[in-house]
């Protein structure tokens, strides 16, 4: 759109003439002026076309555009192009040819703005290098004069780091690409990390190709994560993981390293493609284990803090980097299994037993208890057998009771050692998780940790003076606890019980007896041995009945007795047999056998 000027000489003008003064005035000055206008190009208001700058000073800058006369254009106009000097060709917009100082004004900002929409959409077409001037902050970015136009940088767009402060852009001239145009609106917006994208994908495909295992390189920090560390290394991002910042434990990263922070990193390894690095950091600090003081053996005190802690045990750092592990068994001489909290917390300052120690594989094992005395090794003193002593209920099962006599000294009692007269069907019955019971020691089992205790022989056994009271035969109230197919528990006094079937359960009306009912039971056996009562409430109606009938029976003998009596008198007596009878009789027996 630029303006041809018109600077042909004219070819029928007499210059001999004018060298020797002799010329028509009047005609002179006319084609004087007309040849001056010729000669100066033809120009017009609202036209945009190109000039030379030809000076410039802090607050304009003077354009040629081979008119009659210079134009000013205001400084303010090339903010967006802080390079711009005497001898740049620029685009203006002819304002007024003449205002009325007589002066030909320009602007190059409504030159730039009448091309610049073209320019804008060529520039996306063609992905162009442009450049653009930072005028001011917006939300979520920056406004841009491209062009003339305002663009828009998204704050995402403006670099490929975070970027803290926007301020330090304002009034930059910098180099977008545009990457949107929305051409209903004319919203235009444009990118400046696209560029340093490609410029970084250029350095990246270099960095990559010289990459090595165990090389070391020099890294910022970029970005810090709870998992590890993100290192700029020119273009080329590696991850450190927490565990390769350094040799002893870290909570999080952001302990060992600062953001931005420069450091040196070594390759641990990349995949095929080397899109993902590890880098490791405490790989270049010298292990802490071969500092360790090559004295320290099985056996050894050593003082140390607790680090991590887990249900199974306490990691303790007993020097930077060196950990050894007290496993939960080795916190308490109790053989009860509990968690490594109820003995340990982190941070706790404590001191510790080597139990086991390997510098090759680089692990140690620490115990608690072998600073406190083995409950065990003289067991035999301090509970002999028949000692009587307070213990806590620690644990039930079908069997008997678990119970502890101190930490790390445990024993049994048997549910049959529980009561001498109370039949328990299970611990739970007798007593609680927690409490204390009294126990005796019966045997003791050195090799397993085990002692057989008892708690009914803390009392005389009772069977022997209940064998006279419960006797067979005898009579005496008592409840029905429990009522099951095979019979009923039947409580009597002094907590003595006693069993009944349910043929001997039956009432005098012919109904069954329920429980919780209170009634007269008989003994109908006492086993002093397996201390038993076997009981009968059917058993006392029924012998009542057969003694109402012997009674009767014996009443009607009684009657009939002097009846029979007369009866034997009225009756002749008997002839009496003499021995001359007897020997006439055999006389007649032997003749009888002789005639046969």
């Amino acid at each position: 759109m630029s303006n041809q000027l018109n600077n042909s000489p004219i070819e029928d003008f007499d210059w001999d003439a004018f060298e020797n003064g002799v010329t028509n005035t009047e005609k002179s000055l006319e084609e004087l002026t007309k040849t001056y206008d010729q000669s100066l190009g033809q120009v017009k208001d609202q036209q945009v076309i190109e000039g030379t700058i030809i000076a410039l000073n802090k607050r304009e800058a003077v354009v040629n555009i081979g008119y009659k006369s210079d134009g000013i254009i205001p400084m303010s106009e090339f903010r967006y192009n802080p390079d711009v000097k005497v001898g740049d060709v620029v685009e203006v917009f002819i304002e007024n040819q003449e205002d009325k100082k007589g002066q030909l004004i320009l602007s190059h900002k409504k030159a730039r703005a009448a091309r610049a929409w073209d320019r804008v959409n060529q520039a996306l077409e063609n992905d162009e290098i442009i450049k653009g001037f930072v005028k001011c902050r917006t939300k979520g970015g920056m406004i841009v004069d491209v062009f003339g136009l305002e663009a828009f940088l998204p704050g995402s767009q403006i670099d490929v780091k975070p970027i803290r402060d926007y301020d330090i852009f304002v009034g930059k001239t910098m180099e977008f690409k545009v990457v949107k145009i929305n051409q209903e609106y004319r919203n235009v917006v444009v990118s400046h990390k696209v560029l340093i994208e490609a410029e970084l994908e250029q350095q990246k495909k270099e960095i990559i190709s010289k990459l090595e295992k165990g090389q070391v390189l020099e890294g910022q920090v970029k970005n810090i994560t709870p998992y590890g560390v993100f290192i700029d290394l020119g273009g080329v991002d590696g991850l450190i993981h927490i565990t390769d910042l350094s040799w002893g434990r870290v909570s999080h990263p952001s302990e060992v390293v600062e953001p931005f922070q420069t450091l040196n990193v070594v390759i641990l390894d990349f995949d095929d493609e080397k899109k993902r690095i590890a880098l490791g950091l405490k790989q270049l600090q010298p292990h802490p284990w071969d500092a360790l003081d090559a004295d320290l053996k099985v056996g050894d005190k050593v003082k140390g803090k607790v680090v991590v802690m887990a249900d199974y045990g306490a990691f303790v750092e007993v020097a930077h980097g060196v950990e050894g592990l007290i496993h939960v068994s080795e916190m308490s001489w109790s053989q009860h299994l509990r968690s490594a909290q109820d003995f340990l917390k982190v941070g706790d300052e404590i001191e510790a037993v080597v139990l086991t120690l390997d510098r090759e594989d680089r692990k140690m094992s620490l115990g608690l208890k072998q600073l406190k005395p083995d409950p065990w090794a003289d067991i035999e003193v301090r509970f002999p057998i028949g000692s009587r002593h307070t213990a806590k209920v620690r644990n039930f099962t079908n069997f008997g009771v678990f119970v502890e006599l101190e930490e790390g000294v445990d024993g049994l009692i048997h549910i049959s050692d529980l009561s001498w007269t109370k039949k328990i069907k299970h611990p739970s019955e007798f007593t609680q998780i927690g409490a204390p019971i009294e126990v005796q020691v019966l045997e003791i089992d050195k090799e397993n940790r085990r002692l057989s205790l008892g708690h009914k022989q803390l009392e005389d056994n009772p069977w022997n003076a209940l064998e006279e009271q419960y006797g067979v035969g005898t009579v005496h109230q008592g409840t029905i606890t429990e009522l099951m197919e095979k019979g009923a528990v039947v409580s009597l006094a002094e907590g003595v019980e006693g069993f009944a079937t349910p043929r001997h359960l039956v009432k005098e009306d012919g109904t069954q007896a329920k429980a919780g009912e209170t009634l007269e039971f008989k003994v109908i056996e006492f086993n002093k041995d397996n201390r038993r009562i076997i009981l009968s409430h059917s058993r006392i109606h029924e012998d009542e009945t057969k003694a109402e009938r012997k009674a009767e029976r014996k009443a009607a003998r009684a009657s009939r007795a002097p009846r029979q009596a007369e009866e034997t008198a009225a009756l002749p007596a008997p002839e009496k047999t003499t021995l001359g009878d007897l020997e006439a009789l055999a006389a007649l027996k032997q003749k009888l056998e002789q005639g046969e």
